[in-house]
């Protein structure tokens, strides 16, 4: 089992940054990937940025160049920079854990707001 616990979200206004940061504990030695979601109201949750075990990462079309995802494996955290803010990037943002045998486990989310 692992657990996640993501942190770092709020209220900011267009332009702006925030960091979410994304804690691992319990069989952390599984973990193959981590990454993290967003469902804005009345959407799907969609991707928005991951990265591998061994570094690669990708991005949504959307937040390319404006967020990126990094991991610290000897804090077990993962985290996700956004700057230049949108309102559209309005939503509550998971953080997902992927380990070696496929299992998918998820954080409790974090609301980020931004406003015009």
């Amino acid at each position: 089992q692992v657990q996640l616990v993501a942190s770092g979200g709020g209220l900011v206004q267009a332009g702006g940054s925030l960091r979410l940061s994304c804690a691992a504990s319990g069989s952390i030695f599984s973990i193959n990937a981590m990454a993290w979601y967003r469902q804005a109201p009345g959407k799907q949750r969609e991707l928005v940025a991951a990265v591998a075990g061994g570094g690669r990462t990708n991005y949504a079309d959307s937040v390319k160049g404006r967020f990126t995802i990094s991991r610290d494996n000897a804090k077990n955290t993962v985290y996700l920079q956004m700057n230049s803010l949108k309102p559209e990037d309005t939503a509550v943002y998971y953080c997902n854990a992927v380990n070696q045998l496929g299992a998918s486990y998820w954080g409790q989310g974090t609301q980020v707001t931004v406003s015009s």
